[in-house]
């Protein structure tokens, strides 16, 4: 099943089930996120027949709006690693994001005034179905809704002024989120993660070479703190980062940032100057 947010006017959005080009209306939920966070979600994403929009032109967004708790992974793919000149680490680097950061599939990607190095990181992004704390790895299954492809666009210069990367990592309306949450039972981490600038591919990596599994880093981070419905965790990006080339490569005015997993779907950002 695969679900998402449609923006249908007037600032209002709603949750809607893909059906190949017809998305349905599952009526009382203005958000994935929302349904996530209602009893028996599943069956009432199923069995909804609300209102139909074509897929095509849908405004779409973020699949998730307004997540509790964005939760960010550090040096989770080898390649990535080592290109960062890192080790490969004992446990998960955790880091964090804010709602405030996430823009729609389709959105522009505004380039703030004040970074001059801002980069692309594609992920796998883990969506939040059950409430729990101190989950087992072997029970994470269970509290996983589905997966969702992310982009941790990241400001450079900000992220190295210090050891922490919180300040490069959360920009206002930088990080495309989408298109749609595809349930557990239609995906299983493995399949092919790219990120492409202008056509020309910067990374090119399975999902399933993760040093931390999503069920590893959900149980890994639920010891930590509660996740609830609807919280996010980003899985880590692979190489092809732009900061680890020679020469350094950045995203410039104009281009198109496109961002694929195969069986989850692709987002595709416009890059603009902010306003």
């Amino acid at each position: 099943m695969r679900l998402l947010t449609l923006r249908t006017g007037n600032g209002t959005t709603k949750a809607v089930r893909q059906d190949g080009d017809t998305l349905t209306e599952i009526d009382g939920f203005a958000d994935v996120g929302a349904l996530l966070r209602s009893e028996g979600w599943e069956a009432t994403a199923q069995n909804a027949n609300g209102a139909t929009h074509p897929l095509e032109g849908a405004d779409l967004d973020a699949v998730v709006p307004s997540p509790g708790k964005i939760i960010c992974v550090g040096h989770n793919y080898r390649n990535h690693i080592k290109e960062m000149g890192r080790e490969v680490p004992e446990f998960p680097t955790l880091f964090a994001k804010y709602q405030e950061s996430l823009i729609g599939p389709n959105d522009d990607l505004a380039l703030p005034q004040e970074s001059d190095a801002v980069d692309w990181e594609a992920e796998l992004a883990v969506v939040i179905g059950k409430k729990g704390r101190r989950i087992s790895e072997s029970d994470a299954p269970a509290h996983i809704a589905g997966y969702a492809v992310l982009n941790d666009v990241s400001m450079r210069d900000y992220q190295f002024r210090t050891i922490q990367w919180l300040q490069g990592k959360t920009w206002e309306k930088s990080t495309p989120f989408g298109p749609a949450l595809v349930t557990k039972d239609e995906f299983t981490a493995g399949p092919l993660m790219t990120s492409a600038v202008d056509g020309d591919i910067q990374q090119q990596t399975p999902t399933g070479d993760l040093v931390f599994t999503p069920e590893y880093l959900v149980s890994y981070i639920s010891t930590i703190i509660t996740l609830n419905p609807g919280d996010v965790i980003a899985t880590g990006t692979p190489g092809g980062v732009g900061h680890a080339q020679d020469p350094k490569r950045y995203l410039q005015e104009g281009q198109l940032l496109v961002t694929t997993i195969e069986g989850l779907g692709q987002l595709k950002n416009r890059v603009i100057k902010e306003a």
